[in-house]
């Protein structure tokens, strides 16, 4: 603890383990080359993704021709390309073509004060290299400053929209009254050019959405959707005056009942839909047309327009969806004529059943898709989730006319920020909140069997009922309830879930250690998502492993080798024939098909003997046949005419081969003394023969010949490791046959083993890279010069395991990785200009290679003491190494029932003597019922309710039928009525959403539980306490009181009635729970408490320490309730956060920062100790030492600060003298000093302190809302501390500025940045260019490759 303390007075770096999930926008276009569909995200934090949509075809290789007519199936992916990181504040996006262009490019609005605009391209050199991230590059194109920067209502960026048509203009507007419009257009050379900005500004005007209008080749409209207020003056004066008329009228008391509350119908302001035109001649913005819309509204889409549509917005509010356009004709009545005339063609929305008549269903996002010339539809989506298919009815005479307008139910889907279709009929969902989802369309033409509503029903029941207003009408929820259509949500009808992006926003809470009980490295417990989409994830630093297949072996192996199948396949690829396993003394050999068999001598295999090395040679046009490397010699084994000829080259004398390696063409083996042999394969006889010898001197240990260049016939190095712990690089050049061109020592360690690897290189090029496995279980890493054979000065070592680590070559996502083995699986590989290690999530192995067939196409062959298994890395076969710069993780999800508060470890008795750690979970959802009365009123949360009543008639017709059959026949319908299940089964699993809960009809409403789950059994949940109606569990301790002789009680702070706006609630009250065998939770007793609701518990001297309201409270253990022993009242507002450490109390204010408290136990008081100079809403704090707390703020800050030496010493009046003024005065009380500050970028919700490798370094870890997980890692040494400043000092001016804000400004948001480097900006030196990195590390007196090694290590001391 005193480490990190002592550090922080000096320097922190701030790294980040995995980025932030939430997507706040999104756009689908073909960004980077032409023909493909792509998605562009703006993250949280500052992040631009740019993924792209790949659909594979994961059929067999192999198929028969019987096979030809089945259909194909299809694996849709989503595939990040590149990553750019703004170090600023998002906040809207727009993909524009240019006319005569053949991709999209995108602006970009931020916090900088500056309008982006970004292309991105596809390398030449690149554009067939697997699609890698490396191929991908971005331009800045413009980025004009128009303003100041920071997030201001004034200040645009908040708003962005394009012309639809070419991308002639944008319009990029502010919360409030400022709008700007730039033209773009194209110069001689063909380069995107932007004009000079327009105004058209609108004092005290409120925007609410932004969209440019599909107008066709006229002048570009925009639609804004906005609220004009007047002027405060004429505000005041409007305000008496009809307080004045009021009490004229003795009205005052009638009026106050029917207040209307601010953004309702009858508020006193007008929302309008206003269309901006730019005249491309006079080169001006003018307001040209508006029009009212309902108060309700919140959301625009341009509807096509010219000779593709109609033109006209589509608005969505409350209830309805409403189309509007300049000059559009009033919607006619189907049958009789009315006194009032309908002037919207407006649609309400159908309904959910139990949703409550008074409470009305917002639209918050509209998306159009244009199919084909004429024809085009839209998408909503409601705050509750469910979408719609809104689709428009034109005129037969006339198709710019809309007649009617159908909204029919679609599928109900998580909550998103958006909805992007792509013309392959797929949708994609930046979800609000959890997990992303790529979904495909089953069908989208449902008019005739969806539930559905028409304008002409929604205007008839407004005519039917007689009111004089349309605005008043429609703004009635109860008028809605009665006309819409009702539905009950179920599972996915219309489309099926084909991926998912994970993200783990919002992160309430984290906990970081070891409680799996049979792993090495801690793992990351995180309290995720909100409502039905709540779950406790398990986070591991690895990657994640499918187990396929697991065999038992007949003793210990020494090895496994995997041999090519040369006879290829029908696309080009090749799979494996054979799995070679070594033993001490013996070989066993598996032939791969359909399935494994163990071959005898059939296969030319000399199996009495152990294997060293074994290898198909041939470059796949020849068969060259199988060489084996056995202690007593070298086998070539060749197959002619269907007869095995086998040729065998012998160890002359007594000698044994000790290693041995072999690729296509090249075998080299080293006998005992450090006598190396090579052998060569001749490409004319099909031969082998000896081509060099060459003695080392000292015994060989390990060696390498490294694999075949492309378009190469042998490899040119070979890296022999040698037990003088040096390792040395030979040429196989046939010239300079082992000679050495460059060696390393490797100190006191010795090799263990070897590998080359070619790898991509961040600009496209190959490079080879050499790893060497020591027996001090550490592994390093280094460059190979491939025309020179130089070893790079500045190799990367990272330690791995307490095992010696054995180096393979294995292929994953299509590129060379290394697999390495030690007391854990680790796999490195190259990619985004830097090389990535992350280990795997799985036992540890001994020796391992890669493998493939038809069925596996990238996976690994291992052995595990005596089992043979064959795994499958990453999740959709993918390799997430390379894709970014975070650190590989896998998550394992718990679902839950209501959004998770708070957590806590409890330690239960088990019996007498054993004790287990159980975690405990308080979960609580405002505006929804709990799960008592979503039963009784009928909901389903999975909404499969509907679909198993189908299929059990289904079944039981099937069975009618088959009554007359015979029993064989019967059998054979049996199995395949299970494989038909199976199916369904899967298929309803794709097809499975979350569904929001019944909304209450009143306030304060409230559904909550507190959950016991086991850690060590896979999070399962032990116990769950479903607590009473309108009672919420808002925070959770582990309390152990002096009077109950040290038993861990588990401590819930609970609300009853509390509602949010007003901030309310009708009693509060702690509750205590005892686990019962480790696995039930007793219930003891319930404490009501006044002065306010219980935000924080924590355990304190054998008491409890409770935060209600703004007082500070102590309590002990009572029979019947808990027992007030003292208690500090007077606190700013109200208490948020508790630590507890000695004598000492840690409070977190909402709004004024934190407060040390120090208990006096002779006089038995609470006494102020200090206090922080700032005001800081205070989200999460965390303790390092007894003088020093890191808190977070809700502004993204986090800030570390100390208490003054000598500080505490005169908080306690032992002699009683001093003046009781003088003792209450606030200027008189010690203040915290600042150690360090730092802007994050998002809020900070929870906190930690931990180790992440066993006997490592604590950092402190930290999570945010937005789904960051990072770390604050000291630094140890003044060297450390001096280049880090100095590097992010060159960043600063020579990383790229995407859109112009400033990393330093960035990072000193709300203060100056202090003592905490910026780990972001240090990563970006890999990304720069060449020249760019070669400037810098001449400053800095190193070399490129001493930086990125620097940079390197630093992230591997953490993990």
């Amino acid at each position: 603890m005193s480490s990190i303390t002592s550090a922080a007075a000096m320097k922190l770096l701030d790294i980040r383990l995995k980025h932030a999930g939430s997507i706040i926008t999104s756009a689908i276009g073909e960004f980077s080359s032409s023909g493909v569909q792509e998605i562009v995200c703006l993250r949280a934090g500052g992040t631009i993704d740019l993924y792209r949509i790949v659909i594979t075809n994961v059929s067999n290789d192999n198929m028969d021709d019987d096979d030809e007519d089945e259909e194909d199936e299809v694996q849709t992916t989503l595939k990040l390309l590149k990553r750019i990181e703004t170090r600023s504040t998002l906040r809207s996006l727009t993909a524009i073509r240019i006319s005569g262009s053949k991709k999209d490019v995108i602006l970009v609005g931020a916090d900088g004060g500056c309008l982006s605009l970004l292309a991105f391209d596809t390398a030449a050199s690149s554009a067939n290299n697997n699609n890698s991230d490396a191929s991908v590059t971005y331009k800045i194109i413009h980025c004009p400053t128009f303003g100041k920067s920071g997030c201001r209502r004034d200040t645009p960026g908040q708003y962005l929209a394009s012309d639809p048509r070419g991308g002639r203009a944008v319009m990029i507007a502010s919360t409030e009254k400022r709008k700007l419009v730039y033209v773009l257009n194209r110069d001689s050379g063909g380069n995107i050019t932007i004009a000079s900005p327009l105004e058209a500004h609108r004092p005290r005007t409120v925007v609410f959405d932004l969209v440019g209008v599909d107008n066709g080749f006229d002048n570009p409209i925009f639609a804004s959707l906005e609220v004009q207020y007047p002027e405060y003056e004429d505000a005041v004066l409007a305000e008496r005056k009809k307080k004045k008329d009021q009490e004229d009228r003795g009205k005052m008391e009638e009026e106050r009942g029917h207040d209307v509350e601010l953004g309702q119908h009858g508020d006193g302001y007008t929302k309008q839909l206003a269309y901006y035109e730019l005249d491309l001649g006079l080169n001006h913005v003018s307001r040209r047309w508006a029009t009212s819309t309902l108060r309700s509204a919140c959301c625009l889409a341009a509807i096509p327009g010219g000779l593709d549509g109609p033109s006209g917005v589509l608005v969505g509010g409350e209830d309805y969806i409403e189309y509007l356009h300049e000059g559009m004709t009033t919607p006619s009545l189907s049958n009789g004529e009315s006194k009032v005339t309908p002037k919207r063609l407006i649609c309400a929305i159908p309904r959910r059943e139990l949703h409550p008549k008074s409470k009305g269903v917002l639209i918050t996002t509209i998306s159009v898709l244009r199919q084909k010339k004429g024809k085009f539809f839209a998408l909503a989506q409601s705050e509750l989730g469910d979408v719609y298919k809104v689709t428009l009815q034109l005129s037969k005479e006339d198709k710019t006319v809309v007649t009617h307008m159908t909204i029919c139910l679609l599928d109900t889907l998580p909550i998103g920020n958006g909805l992007n279709i792509s013309k392959l009929a797929l949708l994609f969902v930046p979800a609000e909140f959890g997990d992303h989802g790529l979904y495909q369309f089953d069908a989208i033409d449902i008019e005739d069997s969806a539930v559905k509503f028409t304008s002409g029903e929604t205007i008839s029941a407004f005519v039917k009922s007689g009111d004089s207003s349309e605005d008043a009408f429609y703004a009635s929820s109860e008028n809605v309830a009665a006309i819409a259509p009702k539905f009950r949500p179920t599972i996915l009808q219309n489309m099926h879930k084909v991926f998912t992006l994970d993200s783990l926003a919002p992160v309430t809470s984290v906990l970081v250690g070891e409680l799996a009980g049979n792993e090495v490295s801690p793992q990351f417990y995180t309290l995720c998502g909100r409502g039905p989409r709540s779950s406790l994830r398990i986070l591991r630093h690895g990657l994640s492993v499918t187990e396929l297949a697991v065999s038992e072996l007949p003793g210990v192996p020494g090895g496994v080798f995997n041999v090519r199948d040369d006879r290829g396949t029908k696309n080009g690829k090749f799979h494996d024939r054979y799995i070679v396993v070594s033993f001490a003394d013996a070989t066993l050999v598996l032939s791969v098909g359909e399935t494994v068999e163990e071959m005898g001598k059939e296969s030319g295999f000399l199996t009495s003997d152990p294997t060293l090395a074994c290898s198909a040679l041939g470059n796949g046009d020849k068969d060259g046949g199988i060489v084996q490397v056995c202690p007593g010699g070298v086998r070539h084994i060749r197959r002619v005419n269907n007869q095995v000829n086998v040729s065998q080259w012998s160890v002359p004398g007594i000698k044994k081969i000790e290693c041995a390696s072999a690729n296509e063409s090249q075998i080299l083996i080293a006998l005992a003394g450090g006598e190396l042999i090579y052998f060569e394969l001749d490409p004319m006889s099909g031969n082998l023969t000896e081509a060099c010898t060459r003695d080392v001197g000292t015994d060989v240990c390990c060696l390498d010949v490294g694999p075949v260049p492309k378009g190469k016939s042998r490899s040119l190095f070979a890296v022999v490791g040698s037990r003088d712990s040096n390792v040395r690089l030979l040429s196989l050049d046939p010239g300079n046959l082992l000679v050495q061109k460059s060696s390393t020592t490797l100190g006191a360690t010795k090799p263990y083993s070897a590998a080359l690897s070619i790898v991509d290189g961040s600009d496209g090029a190959s490079e080879l890279t050499m790893t060497v496995g020591l027996e001090d279980g550490s592994a390093l890493r280094a460059n190979v010069d491939p025309i020179t054979g130089a070893i790079s000065t500045s190799p990367s070592r990272r330690f791995l395991g307490a095992r010696p680590v054995a180096v393979s070559r294995v292929t994953l996502d299509g590129s060379s990785s290394t697999l390495l083995l030690s007391s854990r699986p680790w796999i490195g590989r190259h990619g985004n200009g830097r090389h990535a290690m992350a280990p795997m999530s799985y036992a540890p192995l001994d020796h391992g290679c890669s493998f493939s067939n038809e069925a596996v196409r990238e996976g690994i062959v291992a052995t595990s003491g005596t089992t043979l298994r064959i795994l499958s890395v990453g999740e959709n076969g993918g390799n997430p190494l390379g894709n970014d710069d975070d650190e590989a993780f896998n998550a394992t999800d718990v679902s839950l029932r209501y959004t998770p508060r708070q957590m806590c470890l409890l330690s239960a008795k088990v019996g007498e003597t054993s004790k287990k750690i159980v975690l405990a979970l308080v979960e609580s959802d405002y505006n929804d019922h709990g799960a008592e009365e979503k039963r009784s009123m009928g909901f389903d949360g999975t909404g499969r309710l509907k679909t198993t009543s189908k299929k059990i008639g289904n079944k039981s017709n099937d069975d009618a039928m088959d009554m007359d059959e015979d029993s064989d026949d019967d059998a054979k319908n049996e199995e395949k009525k299970e494989e038909a299940d199976d199916e369904d089964e899967d298929d309803i699993n794709s097809r499975l959403t979350p569904i929001r809960g019944p909304v209450p009809s009143e306030k304060g409403r409230w559904g909550s539980c507190v959950r016991l789950v086991d850690p060590q059994n896979a999070c399962s949940t032990l116990d769950c306490v479903e607590l009473n109606r309108n009672e919420a569990a808002l925070c959770c301790a582990s309390v152990r009181f002096h009077s109950r002789g040290g038993e861990s009680l588990l401590a819930v702070g609970t609300v009853t009635n509390m509602t949010m706006h007003p901030l309310d609630h009708k009693e509060s009250h702690v509750v205590l729970y005892r686990v019962v065998n480790g696995n039930r939770l007793q219930f003891l007793h319930r404490t009501k408490v006044d002065d306010g609701p219980v935000l924080t518990l924590v355990h304190f001297q054998g008491r409890l320490l409770v935060g209600i309201g703004r007082t500070l409270r102590l309590y002990e253990m009572g029979k019947r309730q808990l027992l007030k022993k003292c208690e500090l009242r007077g606190l700013p507002t109200m208490v948020k956060t508790l630590h507890a450490a000695g004598d000492r109390a840690y409070v977190g204010d909402m709004m004024q920062s934190v407060h040390f408290i120090r208990y006096d136990s002779t006089a038995n008081r609470l006494v102020l100790v200090a206090r922080d100079r700032s005001s800081r809403p205070i989200t999460c704090q965390e303790l390092l030492d007894m003088n020093t707390v890191a808190v977070g703020d809700k502004f993204g800050n986090v800030s570390i600060l100390r208490l003054p030496g000598g500080a505490d010493v005169g908080a306690i009046d032992v002699t009683g003298t001093r003046a009781l003024w003088d003792s209450s005065r606030e200027d008189a009380t010690p203040k915290l000093e600042t150690l360090c500050t730092y802007h994050v970028g998002e809020v900070v919700t929870s906190m930690t302190r931990a180790s992440l490798v066993a006997g490592g370094a604590e950092s402190l870890v930290y999570v945010t809302v937005t789904g960051r997980v990072g770390a604050f890692v000291p630094f140890t040494s003044r060297e450390d501390v001096e280049f880090y400043t100095s590097l992010e000092g060159f960043l600063r001016v020579e990383a790229p500025r995407p859109t112009g804000r400033d990393p330093q400004a960035y990072r000193s948001y709300y203060a100056p940045t202090k003592h905490i480097i910026d780990g972001d900006l240090c990563d970006a030196y890999s990304h720069l260019p060449f020249e760019t990195k070669q400037k810098i590390a001449e400053q800095l007196d190193r070399s490129v490759g001493e930086i990125m090694k620097k940079l390197e290590d630093t992230k591997n001391a953490l993990l």
